[in-house]
């Protein structure tokens, strides 16, 4: 999260959890979008690392939460991305705007 604040995030919530899915980390940029982060580490960089540890169904699970935490919100809806903070080989790594919420193809 540090790292993040450094890069002029503001942090919002975390472990955002709803039925059939969960944020690790709710930022916001200085515009007022909302940045929903996925924060994952692998030890080993076997079957494509942490960030390609980010699947299809994953990606399904996240958008499901964003969907949860967003209807809490009143009035218009901000501008929102889905980012991947991935920890491989010792190095930290952002994936900004990393999939969509359309990728899932309506089945979030």
């Amino acid at each position: 999260m540090t790292f993040l604040q450094r890069q002029r995030l503001r942090f919002v919530a975390r472990n955002v959890v709803c039925r059939g899915g969960e944020i690790d980390l709710v930022m916001s940029e200085p515009d007022g979008a909302l940045v929903f982060v996925e924060v994952r580490a692998r030890a080993q960089s076997r079957y494509g690392g942490a960030a390609a540890s980010v699947a299809w169904r994953k990606q399904q699970r996240i958008v499901r939460a964003a969907q949860h935490f967003l209807s809490a919100h009143d009035g218009a809806m901000p501008a929102c991305r889905f980012d991947v903070i991935a920890f491989e080989r010792g190095r930290l790594l952002w994936l900004r705007d990393a999939f969509r919420a359309d990728d899932c193809a309506g089945d979030c």
